[in-house]
């Protein structure tokens, strides 16, 4: 004996009951893929008609694509951060980085605080660059204020900005190929940054966000165990290096998910946006300390490196060229460094003349820029920052399509974004 009474598909069953909320809530149907997913309305779509032309472009898809999310989590998509990835089968028809999981507001911060104040908030923002996050506000502001730093605190400055670059550029080196599961090289990066780290702690009390720069100048001079321990660091820190290179350059398996991976021309790249060592990677030689000089740069000998591919290969190098640059240039300073007060005379309470400035400097990503605007009181009107990493980013959906999924992380590492200052 047979039974008549219908077993309901479960699927159907929430799909019916999808559609009741949804009624009941005065959203519009569920939109879902087309093909062999037609029926799975709610996969990875959002809830709502596409608000761009390029949010429907993405989220349409053909015969045989689907959407897959990468993130957000911590480090696989370096920082808070969503990668839709339309696929078919393994390989990459279209990306689309989607951002605010990091949502900050330290513009909106830095409008409601002083001037000596807004160079503590604007630390975290790039935080493996906070030296520069200072260096370009405080520009702004003497310029503004009509101050100039002395010459000690120029070179301690420029010192300071350098060693920083040395340390995120190896822990660059690292995360590349940890990200193509690489466990060793972070681990000698880790050792460079920590030695770095200790260095800037003994001048500035701090290991991280150092909060060091001050308007006309910097917070302490350079004392004995600064200089003892960056001696102890120069005597072996290109060893560190060639060390790191050793395990990475000339590996088989880092070359082969390296070499031609995300290819950005000098023409795109200058389309773009895109700065820094990412640029020069493509073969442009464009950067800030040279171009626009600031500091005490101009009395420094360095050339301007680049690499010619334009690929994640080529990132990686520049920022290893780049890393024995910087040590070139801080042996300069050290050498020419003037004795001298390392603070202009500013009162407390800095209120300058109603007016604006800009100021750009060479961070570790990019052409990192500040633009501000005062109107007389004690904090800035406006504050507006300029991130690399941020301008970078919209380079990815260029350079994905036609890759293999599992190049995503190699590809978007090679840019070597920092969330906090994307999301600021």
């Amino acid at each position: 004996m047979t039974s008549d009474v219908k077993i309901p598909d479960p699927l159907d069953v929430e799909r019916e009951e999808e559609a009741r909320l949804r009624t009941v809530a005065g959203l519009p149907p569920a939109r879902g893929p087309v093909g062999d997913y037609a029926g799975f309305e709610s996969v990875g779509l959002p809830d709502r008609p596409p608000q761009t032309e390029r949010e429907r472009q993405v989220y349409s898809l053909a015969e045989g694509e689907m959407l897959v999310n990468m993130g957000p989590q911590h480090p696989s998509t370096h920082g808070v951060m969503r990668l839709v990835v339309k696929v078919r089968g393994e390989v990459v028809t279209d990306i689309d980085p989607v951002l605010g999981y990091l949502h900050r507001g330290i513009e909106k911060l830095c409008e409601n605080a002083t001037y000596t104040t807004v160079l503590t908030y604007v630390d975290p923002m790039d935080y493996l660059a906070s030296m520069h996050n200072e260096h370009a506000p405080a520009i702004a502001f003497e310029k503004l204020f009509g101050v100039q730093a002395p010459r000690r605190a120029e070179y301690i400055r420029a010192l300071v900005v350098e060693l920083n670059r040395v340390f995120s550029h190896s822990l660059m080196m690292g995360f590349l190929a940890l990200d193509m599961g690489g466990i060793t090289p972070i681990l000698y990066g880790f050792i460079n940054r920590d030695e770095i780290v200790d260095m800037l702690s003994a001048i500035s009390g701090q290991r991280m966000l150092f909060n060091f720069f001050r308007v006309g100048g910097v917070n302490f001079d350079a004392n004995d165990e600064f200089f003892s321990r960056l001696g102890t660091w120069r005597a072996h820190v290109l060893k560190n290096v060639e060390m790191s290179e050793r395990v990475i350059t000339d590996n088989e398996i880092f070359r082969a998910r390296t070499i031609g991976m995300g290819v950005l021309s000098g023409r795109d790249a200058i389309a773009l946006g895109v700065s820094g060592p990412n640029l020069r990677a493509s073969g442009v030689a464009f950067d800030v300390r040279r171009a626009h000089p600031y500091s005490i740069y101009p009395e420094l000998e360095f050339e301007v490196i680049t690499q010619p591919g334009g690929d994640s290969n080529a990132r990686y190098l520049q920022r290893v060229a780049e890393i024995k640059q910087s040590i070139h240039l801080i042996d300069q300073i050290v050498d020419r460094m003037p004795h001298g007060p390392v603070q202009a005379q500013v009162p407390g309470i800095i209120r300058p003349r109603p007016g604006r400035a800009y100021a750009a400097v060479e961070s570790p990503r990019g052409l990192y820029s500040v633009y501000a605007i005062s109107d007389g009181g004690p904090n800035p009107y406006r504050f507006r920052m300029r991130d690399p990493s941020f301008v970078s980013l919209q380079a990815i959906p260029k350079l994905m399509p036609g890759h293999l999924i599992a190049d995503t992380m190699a590809v978007m590492a090679s840019f070597d974004p920092v969330m906090g200052g994307v999301d600021k």
